[in-house]
């Protein structure tokens, strides 16, 4: 499939809608907290020591950390730049910001450094400068060990430079390394592994714009999975297609397969579906719908709950949400 076209709804796509056998699950039901979190959207979401932590978003944000033992939120510093269109990961103790974008819509820039946060001390550092040609924000951002995986992303904010580039920062030589482009080029996407195979999926081409209409971008989504085989390096594309393609949404590996929840389309309310992808099936399962609707966040899996929290209600940039839905899973 053309990666530059623009892509519409329910192309070649297979989708198990029965009882699901693998995983099973109840309803989402939203938390119920003490205090509230500050409304954000294009923010990260990660469990660090068992608690939920968002970070970043538009404009310049507090760390915020729910105890998922008590559900009460506790404020932290903010982070030290505008940092948005990022998925934090945890490496070790540290909590690792690899790519992103700051500043305002439409021609925001690339976060040029690695960014680190220590939730004990409660502070930032930077710890490495990103090679300039590799900048870029609003990819899938992923971990195996102590590597750090950016994968797609979008060099000049929402105006142009959706790419295929693929990248890993290795933590503990504090070094860059390029790998293999991606199949297909997409933007505002996610990325996971799962059984030593790093899986690409959602997202657009943000890049796409037609005359008199700056945001036709929203319609271009890319409903293409691509798979890294991590111990031979090579890319491959999956027969079966993203069951509702969206951009900005949450993901998460699940047992053998992995859960992708919410995101943004051309629609006005953001996405409130989620769907399993069994890896071994190659096969889609409908999970039970979000609550509210939600794109420009992440989600993750802590005791056999998926959480996902913050991110914007409507397609763009509003309204900012800062409630937490929870599904619980089992096998």
């Amino acid at each position: 499939m053309n990666k530059n076209r623009k892509v519409m709804f329910g192309v070649g796509v297979i989708i198990a809608f029965c009882t699901l056998a693998y995983p099973s699950a109840g309803q989402w039901h939203a938390l119920e907290t003490i205090g509230q979190a500050t409304p954000r959207h294009e923010s990260g979401l990660v469990i660090f020591s068992g608690n939920l932590y968002l970070i970043g978003g538009r404009g310049v944000k507090p760390v915020e950390v729910l105890d998922l033992e008590t559900n009460e939120w506790t404020q932290k510093q903010p982070t030290p730049i505008e940092m948005h269109h990022i998925t934090p990961v945890v490496v070790g103790d540290k909590i690792y910001v690899v790519g992103g974008l700051t500043g305002g819509y439409p021609k925001e820039q690339p976060i040029g450094q690695v960014y680190v946060y220590d939730p004990v001390t409660d502070q930032w550092n930077t710890i490495f400068e990103i090679p300039k040609e590799r900048q870029r924000g609003a990819g899938g951002v992923v971990v195996d060990g102590d590597n750090i995986y950016l994968v797609n992303g979008i060099t000049y904010g929402h105006t142009s430079g959706t790419n295929a580039m693929m990248d890993v920062y290795h933590v503990s030589s504090n070094t860059w390394e390029s790998l293999p482009d991606v199949p297909h080029i997409r933007d505002h996407s996610t990325a996971a592994i799962v059984n030593h195979k790093l899986y690409a999926l959602g997202g657009r081409n943000t890049s796409h714009h037609e005359e008199g209409n700056f945001m036709a971008f929203f319609q271009a989504v890319v409903t293409e999975v691509d798979v890294y085989d991590l111990k031979s390096g090579q890319w491959s594309t999956l027969s079966t297609e993203l069951p509702i393609p969206s951009a900005g949404a949450g993901i998460a590996a699940w047992k053998k397969g992995l859960i992708y929840v919410g995101g943004e389309t051309g629609d006005n309310p953001a996405r409130n579906e989620a769907y399993y992808l069994d890896a071994r099936k190659e096969s889609w399962e409908a999970l039970p719908k979000l609550n509210q609707g939600r794109h420009g966040t992440n989600a993750a899996i802590v005791d056999d709950k998926l959480y996902i929290g913050a991110g914007s209600g409507n397609r763009g940039g509003g309204p900012e949400l800062n409630s937490v839905e929870v599904l619980g899973l089992k096998k």
